[in-house]
């Protein structure tokens, strides 16, 4: 069940006061509420972030998007402290586990302690992928592949648009 058009109207305005594109009213499938209240609560329960993001950030966060290698702030990073999610403040990674792949995005080794993450797989782009997500607020983040160091040989491939990083 989606929404219906009357209350299309009213969320279209809420989209343009909270910057959102409007392209992203298809994308939700949010359920029909009986109040307008309702709707708007469903609505920013859903998108849960507690700051605009910028343009790049929602499409890559939101709209599953992927920033252009090497252009990345935390690409060539390396000071001590732990990388966060953009969106809702998680910590994901650490920088003891970052490591320089040369690909043009942050690579890790391994998540943070705990379920930072999860994983899904990817079929978009015409091959299989793993994709990683933040566990908490389900915003995609990038991909996990088999070619990492010895220790895990794995290789977190994650979006900088995706990340805060907190010095320790």
């Amino acid at each position: 069940m989606t929404i219906s058009d009357s209350y299309r109207t009213q969320l279209s305005v809420l989209h343009k006061a909270l910057g959102i594109p409007e392209s992203f009213l298809d994308s939700c499938n949010l359920p029909l509420c009986t109040e307008p209240e309702e709707l708007i609560a469903t609505e920013l329960d859903f998108y849960n972030r507690p700051q605009r993001l910028s343009p790049e950030a929602f499409a890559v966060c939101r709209q599953k998007g992927t920033e252009r290698p090497y252009t990345g702030a935390y690409d060539q990073h390396f000071e001590n402290g732990h990388y966060h999610c953009h969106c809702c403040g998680a910590e994901l990674f650490s920088s003891q586990s970052k490591f320089d792949a040369g690909c043009g995005w942050p690579s890790f080794s391994a998540p943070t302690h705990g379920p930072a993450i999860k994983e899904e797989v990817d079929l978009s782009s015409g091959m299989r992928r793993t994709e990683v997500m933040c566990d908490d607020c389900g915003a995609h983040l990038g991909h996990v592949f088999p070619d990492g160091p010895p220790v895990t040989g794995l290789r977190y491939c994650i979006n900088s648009v995706a990340l805060d990083f907190k010095k320790a």
